[in-house]
């Protein structure tokens, strides 16, 4: 797997009285090789198999000596692109800085349509089956496990076989226009609960109009649960 190298260098200058003190390019690319076994081996233990292989620094490159280890981390995200970047860093008395790119594939569980769904379909557990993909091929996110969409309804159709990814589900209404609701008003351990009617579908975490059957009041509360909101006081 060929990669390519993209860096940015500061104080690219030696000790003083003559003598020159460099850290090479070898160091840099072990520094980059470390970081990346380190986190395979983190992401190994959570399900995740991680290959990678960084870039080639160029074998001229020369910085000024670091008198501690070198810093190396992620600046784009490896969940979210196969060719993350690396920022390589001496935060010593001369400090510098470079980039380098590295070739990361992370693979993992991820869900797929077990059946083409339709939109506006509920997931249900059936609906869905797990494969292995590279995870962070995919730019729009994966989902590992159906515990957490279950329930969640489909926006757009969506063919067998297909990844599944978040944006294309959404929370159904937890409320829906019309409906009698449990309003509670908190503050604190003291707590209110009324009766009222939702003016406008919303999903939980949401925020919809409530008319308050008592008082025929019209106010905005927060869903937290299908048939119950919340207004914080």
């Amino acid at each position: 797997m060929r990669t390519t190298i993209f860096g940015i260098a500061l104080l690219m200058s030696g000790l003083p009285g003559g003598v020159t003190a460099e850290t090479t390019a070898m160091e840099i690319e072990q520094a980059a090789t470390n970081y990346l076994t380190a986190f395979a081996e983190e992401q190994s233990e959570k399900g995740y198999q991680v290959s990678y292989e960084p870039s080639g620094v160029d074998s001229r490159l020369a910085l000024a000596s670091c008198e501690q280890p070198l810093a190396v981390e992620f600046t784009g995200d490896p969940w979210r692109s196969t060719h993350p970047s690396l920022q390589v860093a001496c935060e010593g008395i001369r400090p510098w800085r470079m980039f380098v790119t590295a070739s990361v594939s992370i693979n993992g569980p991820a869900l797929v349509a077990a059946r083409p769904l339709a939109r506006g379909e509920r997931i249900t557990a059936d609906m869905v089956t797990t494969q292995s993909v590279v995870v962070n091929a995919s730019r729009r996110g994966v989902l590992g496990t159906a515990d957490h969409i279950q329930g969640m309804e489909v926006r757009r159709p969506i063919n067998a076989g297909s990844m599944i990814t978040p944006d294309l589900l959404t929370a159904p209404d937890a409320v829906e226009r019309g409906d009698h609701v449990i309003i509670t008003a908190k503050s604190g351990a003291f707590e209110v609960t009324s009766r009222g009617k939702a003016l406008a579908n919303g999903s939980v975490g949401e925020q919809v109009l409530i008319q308050n059957l008592r008082s025929a009041r019209t106010v905005r509360a927060n869903v937290i649960a299908p048939g119950r909101v919340e207004i914080p006081m």
